[in-house]
């Protein structure tokens, strides 16, 4: 009977604790530059759509290194609606590159990664 008792309780407690996760669609979590200017900023923008039932909010999105800056809104996303998330790469070092940016929901436990990669080179060498 404790046996069955302590279940419950974990059982409940678990319940209680659980997060409820927001169903978000992005259109696609990937963007590659192909190449581009040295010294010319890229910027692409992900769309995504809030398909679940309750307002989404960012908690916050955060890229691996200061070359790469996400904007997003602040403001909850609600059912149905969707959003954007910007995503500008300094372009400021030739070479290739792939950057990762973190994006995480209020009452979500991961992070959805977006990536952005492609080739700075310097200018005038782009074809």
């Amino acid at each position: 009977m404790k046996k069955i008792v302590l279940l419950l309780t974990l059982f409940v407690a678990s319940a209680a604790f659980a997060q409820s996760v927001p169903d978000i669609t992005f259109k696609t979590t990937t963007h590659s530059f192909g190449k581009i200017k040295q010294n010319v900023p890229a910027t692409y923008i992900f769309s995504f759509t809030n398909t679940g039932s309750k307002p989404a909010v960012i908690e916050f999105a955060n890229a691996e290194c200061g070359c790469t800056t996400p904007e997003y809104s602040k403001d909850p996303i609600l059912k149905g609606k969707s959003s954007t998330i910007k995503v500008t790469y300094n372009a400021a070092n030739p070479g290739t590159f792939k950057k990762n940016v973190n994006v995480k929901f209020v009452s979500t436990q991961l992070p959805i990664t977006l990536t952005i990669d492609g080739e700075v080179v310097p200018a005038g060498k782009t074809k």
